[in-house]
């Protein structure tokens, strides 16, 4: 329904229907306060000096007030379904909540001012008592900030006391979100798609996505990370719904005829982030994890759990349970693990604890629909999600400026619990590479920024979500995996378990994993000052490239940086492993610090070639002088096997961002392609592929677009041939990193119109289409074959994909057919498409930014993109404004376009979004002087690589 529709509804709920409500929500508050507030255990005095009460930080709460439990009564007045229409317009549904909270906390510091967060709610009847003696200390006043803190100020009649325990009894309501945060109501079907013309199939539900500071939306509290407390919950829910919490149920009475009670057990401390709850009609499939008592569930749409969509979810989920208990020497904590795939939500998944969210793409597998690699995301994901109950859940950061603490961490974990769980997959490598060159890619622009933020530059909450992107997630899991490399593995895990036994239900910062990682480099032998070596790299934006001079032998480091005018005088403690085509890797790196290594291994013999960060396991690159390169190339050329496969993908990669940052040639960086030829491994395909796409983006509205299509069909075609017995008989090998591999030799042969692979993809998709066929496209070729077979025809094919689009109900189908429909080159279908985007009934608001950034990388649909949100900013950054930034700019190498971002930038309210505005005007920058720079050499290099060619 377009945006507005629900908050229409619930203003249009009948009067009886919400007299009732209300009536019996308050009775049941009462009922509840009375009981709860018994039995409160009591918190000794602390010993701390009495100082003179002072006004709160800016945008921080003070620290004379800690809270330990909140006691959170909530009712979402939300119906399952529309089971009464007043007229036309006003449904019975309303998307009121209500409730009330009491936080019990410790006096720190005498203050006559209570001093929480609470946002888009109405407060009223707030109560202070004193804990032992039941006093009550009478308010004066409350008030909600202004100022952007979110602050709700309590005024009291008298202080508290030092080291005196009290409560705080608050009640609240406000609206159900339509916009995916805080508490937000989300819609499926419960049947078969036939049943999407059926009103009375349509669902409703309600569901948290709080991280990071979103818990203040749904019930007042004290919203930062280091504020941690246990939590008593009860959710008064409709008699047709339930409801799960982050504890296990304790119990569940029936209220009258419309309401049931769902009260939960007093999960562990934690930070107010991860509270949640779901109250919805999905159904659930558990089992009992075999090695400990906990209850594993997980929860879809009923359609999803009747099908078996849920099966592999679960299958994997016990293994990766079963490893990290293993791994980490500490048992998950709760007695149960629920896991709900949600037809709507804001990120990809959120780890609350005891109770993990995924959009439902995340959680579920459709056999003969899913790709196989499919499994590779849903495995990924869920060993990310559940790595999260130690980095984040047990273990939790002190502030938002180092979340990479959480985030680098679970991706770090991911890699070795998908390998556990499917070793075959093999992927491994395919991940650090991806987060190596994702990391790259950002942290090469002066307005990137270090894995550690200090405090004072992250405050508001536009500036806490900015700090949630690659770098957190992908450079943080890099620089772990460099550190275990140069301490060794064993050492590293012996280091971090210590560090989460330690700090169970606490808060840290990177110096506190730095002291347990030192202590176990010590016990073990080791000499390396972990932290002296790893601030270098947490403490400072981006990386360095080194420079290695093999004739002479001398080396130096620098920072790399994409725009050549930037200074810097940075400096790291850099590893470097070593190999050469007479010797192995070295066992143990050399530094290279301030002052320059040792020349010895770095100085080449006659006709040896020396490769540096042999398996990437560092976070820098590396230049070479030109007789090194050349060994190197012709190396690859006449047996590529002997330089390890992360490192043919990685020289690619070093080459051609050379090249950008005008270090060498790009010429050199184009000589790296060639090769490819005969190569089929997955790695350094993918990087030549990722690295030509800056190319493409630069050229491809030029006079370079002609022979570089012509070049990219000559080199591909051998690969393309190598996968044809596959392909043509609807077939995938069986190793992953093949699969992979053969999606690319397809992708990029239609795109640049190999003869072969345009027939194969019409044919396929002509079939299809033809009345009363069943698809008999494999389900790994799918996406590459609708969107090439979209590309190449015209509407009669892309109204196919869109009927199709609408008519499933099957999650992977919906996602393929949602992508290939950006790929139509007719500019009036994409600019359909992208008004399509406005109407939620159409593309859920979650995939907005993605299906934008999709029409986006198609060359005829950029410019529509571009325009296109800047008329309709204020919806389409509701879902990802950063990601809409990023994508939609990615082609900007003109001076008008500049100017158009900086206008951009001058004239709309950014939010979020205000750093990847930033970087974007950057990367245009480098972009502009890239091209002016670069453009007849680019040229001259394809016309003269395709002349021999017989075209």
């Amino acid at each position: 329904m377009p945006i507005g529709s629900i908050t229409s509804m619930a203003l249009a709920a009948t009067a009886v229907v919400l007299t009732a409500s209300v009536i019996a929500g308050t009775v049941t508050m009462v009922i509840i306060f009375q009981i709860e507030t018994e039995g409160v255990n009591m918190t000794a005095p602390p010993t701390i000096s009495t100082t003179t009460e002072g006004p709160p930080p800016a945008m921080r709460l003070p620290k004379n007030l800690i809270p330990e439990r909140y006691e959170v009564f909530i009712q979402p007045h939300l119906y399952s379904q529309i089971i009464e229409v007043v007229n036309e317009t006003s449904p019975n549904q309303t998307m009121l909540f209500t409730g009330y909270s009491t936080v019990y906390f410790n006096c720190f510091l005498p203050t006559k001012s209570i001093y929480l967060h609470s946002r888009n709610q109405v407060i009223s009847n707030p109560m202070v008592k004193e804990i032992i003696s039941r006093n009550e200390v009478k308010v004066d006043s409350f008030h909600h900030h202004t100022d952007g803190s979110d602050f709700l100020e309590i005024k009291l009649r008298e202080s508290l006391k030092l080291g005196h325990n009290y409560s705080l009894y608050l009640e609240f309501s406000g609206d159900i979100s339509e916009n995916l945060e805080a508490l937000y109501v989300s819609t499926y079907t419960k049947g078969v798609p036939s049943d999407v013309v059926d009103p009375n199939s349509m669902r409703y539900l309600a569901a948290t996505d709080l991280e990071p500071t979103d818990a203040r939306k749904v019930f007042p509290c004290f919203d930062e990370p280091e504020m941690k407390a246990e939590f008593d919950v009860a959710v008064q829910q409709r008699k047709s719904m339930s409801a799960i919490g982050n504890a296990a149920i304790a119990d569940r009475n029936v209220i009258d005829v419309d309401w049931e009670l769902t009260k939960f057990h007093t999960t562990p401390k934690m930070s107010t982030y991860l509270f949640a709850i779901v109250v919805s009609e999905l159904k659930e499939k558990c089992t009992v994890y075999e090695h400990q008592p906990v209850t594993m569930c997980i929860h879809a749409r009923p359609a999803a759990i009747e099908a078996g969509h849920t099966e592999y979810a679960e299958s994997i989920s016990r293994k990766i349970l079963d490893f990290y208990n293993g791994r980490f020497g500490i048992t998950y904590r709760l007695n149960k693990l629920d896991q709900v795939a949600l037809p709507d939500l804001n990120p990809a998944a959120m780890e609350n604890w005891g109770l993990v969210t995924y959009q439902e793409a995340g959680l579920l597998y459709e056999e003969g629909v899913s790709s196989l690699l499919h499994k590779e995301v849903i495995a990924t994901l869920i060993a990310h999600e559940l790595a999260h109950q130690w980095f984040g859940n047990l273990v939790t950061m002190k502030w938002w400026n180092q979340i990479w603490l959480n985030e680098g961490f679970a991706s770090y974990m991911s890699y070795f619990a998908v390998d556990y769980v499917e070793p075959t997959f093999e992927i491994e490598d395919v991940f650090i590479m991806s987060d190596l060159h994702t990391a790259f890619e950002e942290d090469a622009l002066a307005s990137s920024h270090p894995l550690s933020v200090p405090q004072d530059d992250i405050q508001r909450t536009y500036e806490i979500i900015e700090m949630f992107d690659t770098i957190t997630y992908s450079k943080g899991a890099i620089v772990l995996r460099m550190l275990a490399d140069v301490i060794t593995q064993t050492t590293f895990n012996k280091g971090i378990n210590s560090y989460l036994k330690a700090f169970a239900l606490q808060n840290t910062d990177q110096n506190d994993l730095w002291e347990y990682i030192q202590k176990a480099v010590q016990e073990d032998g080791g000499n390396t000052d972990v932290a002296e070596m790893m601030d270098t790299w947490t403490n400072q934006v981006g990386y360095p490239v080194v420079t290695i001079n093999t004739t002479s032998g001398v080396i130096y480091q620098k920072h790399f940086l994409f725009n050549d005018t930037a200074e810097s005088r940075l400096m790291w403690h850099i590893p470097i492993r070593v190999m050469s085509n007479i010797s192995d890797a070295s066992p143990v790196p050399d530094w290279l610090t301030m002052e320059s290594a040792t020349k010895d291994p770095f100085q080449s013999k006659k006709g040896e070639w020396i490769l540096a960060n042999v398996n990437c396991t560092g976070y820098y690159r590396v230049n070479y002088d030109p007789d090194n390169w050349q060994r190197l190339l012709n190396q690859l050329t006449t047996n590529p096997n002997r330089i390890p496969v992360m490192n043919r993908g990685q020289l690619v990669d070093d080459a051609f961002n050379l090249a950008r940052a005008k270090m060498v040639n790009v010429t050199l960086a184009l000589n790296f392609t060639q090769f490819l030829v005969n190569e089929t491994a997955y790695l350094p395909w993918e990087s030549a592929v990722r690295n030509l796409k800056y190319f493409v983006l630069m050229f491809d509205r030029s006079e370079v677009y002609g022979p570089m299509q012509t070049y990219l069909r000559h080199q591909v075609e051998g690969l393309y041939d190598f996968f044809s017995n596959y392909t043509d008989n609807n077939a995938v090998p069986q190793k992953h990193s093949l699969q992979h591999n053969q999606i690319t030799a397809i992708d990029v042969a239609c795109s640049n119109g190999l003869p072969a692979c345009l027939e194969m993809t019409t044919r396929l998709y002509g079939d299809w289409m033809k009345p009363n066929s069943t698809n008999k496209i494999h389900s790994n070729l799918r996406s590459v074959i609708y969107c090439q077979a979209v590309a190449q025809g015209g509407k009669k094919e892309w109204e196919f994909a869109w009927e199709k689009f609408q008519s499933s109900s099957e999650t992977s189908e919906k996602e393929q057919l949602r992508v290939a429909l950006s790929c139509t080159k007719k500019t009036w279908l994409l600019n359909r498409y992208l008004e399509y985007t406005l109407n939620p009934e159409k593309i859920r608001l979650m995939d907005v930014a993605s299906t934008i950034n999709y029409i986006a990388n198609n060359a005829a649909g950029q410019a529509l993109a571009w325009n296109f949100i800047r008329a309709h900013w204020d919806y389409v950054s509701l879902g990802d404004g950063a990601m809409l930034i990023e994508g939609v700019t990615r082609r900007f190498s003109t001076q008008f376009e500049l100017e158009e971002l900086e206008r951009f930038n001058a004239t709309y309210e950014l939010g979020p979004a205000n750093a990847a505005v930033h970087q974007a005007i950057e990367q245009t920058q480098v972009n502009i002087q890239w091209v002016r720079e670069h453009q007849e050499i680019v040229l001259d290099w394809f016309e003269k690589a395709v002349k021999d060619y017989d075209l």
